[in-house]
């Protein structure tokens, strides 16, 4: 049985992974948050800050996190120091927090996925191929998520972008206002933030008098927590390395 710790586990996607986990063959044995909370759900809690003595004294195989970029790399060098590897589920590093998850790369196995949804990953391969086969169509990005999310478009919008801008030559547009005259090397890059909604992202490729829509809905936050869960399992045993969740999904 892998024994997980879990950074925000008092958070959404932490309450999720929680119940997501009974169910399977890994044990929540603690986790990590910045509240007052003692306890979640018989697991106990324990601040970031006192990260690195946690792993050792609850025995961790590998941490899974769905916090925020600050806590998450707290984390992550306390577990290049303890030797743990760590499942990073965090969104919206700046490029002083990438430098410092790629340096606990080098000492533990790390991977960061901006989603762990099967069927975005699917999406993400079918976004590259249409594409570049539909090279001349306009290209419009959608993204929906809950009122809560801080972050602005989404890390899976982001990757879908990056997917989209290694087959073209588009620049973003973050929404439009006023006179807004639409480029060709352009794409639309828009963000809504209401209610519960668990995540939906939408490409549109147009062009040519027809629209091809590329579309993905999740409809339980526990499609990512058994797909972070999976991740875990897969990276406890792995040598220190950067690693992707497509990696988890194709072995």
């Amino acid at each position: 049985m892998t024994r997980i710790g879990l950074l925000g586990i008092t958070g959404r996607m932490g309450e999720t992974v929680v119940e997501t986990a009974a169910d399977r063959d890994v044990e929540i044995v603690v986790g990590f948050a910045t509240s007052d909370v003692e306890s979640v759900e018989g697991v106990p809690v324990v601040h970031p800050e006192d990260a690195a003595e946690a792993l050792a004294d609850y025995d961790v195989d590998v941490v899974v996190d769905f916090a925020v970029p600050e806590g998450a790399l707290v984390v992550a060098e306390a577990c290049a120091e303890t030797g743990v590897p760590i499942v990073v589920g965090s969104t919206g590093f700046d490029e002083d927090g990438t430098a410092r998850l790629d340096a606990v790369s080098e000492d533990v196995a790390l991977l960061k996925a901006t989603n762990f949804s099967r069927g975005i990953q699917v999406l993400q391969r079918t976004v590259r191929e249409a594409v570049a086969a539909l090279d001349e169509y306009d290209l419009e990005l959608m993204e929906s998520h809950h009122n809560g999310k801080v972050d602005a478009p989404s890390g899976t919008a982001n990757s879908i972008l990056e997917t989209i801008r290694e087959e073209r030559d588009v620049e973003p547009v973050y929404g439009r206002e006023g006179h807004a005259p639409r480029s060709e090397d352009e794409i639309g890059v828009f963000a809504r933030r209401a209610g519960d909604i668990r995540g939906e992202h939408e490409l549109i490729l147009a062009g040519n008098d027809e629209v091809l829509s590329l579309s993905h809905r999740a409809e339980d936050r526990a499609v990512f927590a058994a797909g972070a869960l999976d991740a875990a399992v897969w990276l406890s045993d792995r040598t220190p390395g950067r690693y992707t969740f497509g990696e988890v999904i194709d072995a």
